[in-house]
């Protein structure tokens, strides 16, 4: 954390149990009413875990919203890969009742939206699936992921992923 966030009051709270990384950047900052803080970084979300906290990457939250002083996340986490595609899930959300947001729900929104680069939705006999790709915080590129519904084939889903990443495979000339 730079000298200039802490002369200007923008570090990171006292008692927050996480360790950013070298080149981390700390973005905003709320406390949660039941304990512990949601902290937002150029590299992800970090929320209260246990008796610490973890860091969220951007590419890996699914979903945030906030409504009625309560930050809901639901975060995916990767269940497999076809290839160079993650198939994704989601867990179930996890609600933050935060009494003073500030500036943490606008930037999240901020940080989720722009991690994406395009999204499609495919839809199969059983169910759907979202492809979306991703910027990964920290890594160059983008990644190929793919969030399908549940109930739907997942021996169907990687095998229209596979070929997905097929085509978006840059080709030797």
């Amino acid at each position: 954390m730079g000298l200039l966030n802490r002369l200007l009051g923008r570090g990171l709270p006292d008692g927050f149990p996480g360790e950013l990384v070298r080149g981390e950047e700390l973005i905003a900052t709320a406390a949660v009413e039941s304990g512990g803080h949601l902290v937002v970084t150029t590299l992800g979300l970090w929320i209260p875990s246990g008796d610490g906290a973890r860091r969220v990457g951007w590419h890996l939250v699914g979903k945030a919203t906030w409504g009625d002083g309560v930050f809901t996340l639901t975060e995916s986490e990767e269940t497999g890969r076809a290839g160079p595609v993650a198939i994704l899930a989601d867990r179930e959300p996890v609600r933050f009742r935060l009494p003073q947001p500030g500036k943490l729900p606008q930037q999240v929104r901020l940080r989720v939206d722009s991690s994406v680069r395009s999204r499609h939705r495919h839809e199969f006999p059983d169910g759907g699936a979202w492809f979306v790709q991703r910027k990964v915080p920290g890594r160059d590129g983008v990644e190929l992921q793919v969030r399908p519904d549940p109930g739907t084939d997942p021996a169907l889903v990687e095998a229209v992923a596979a070929e997905v990443a097929e085509k978006l495979a840059p080709r030797a000339e």
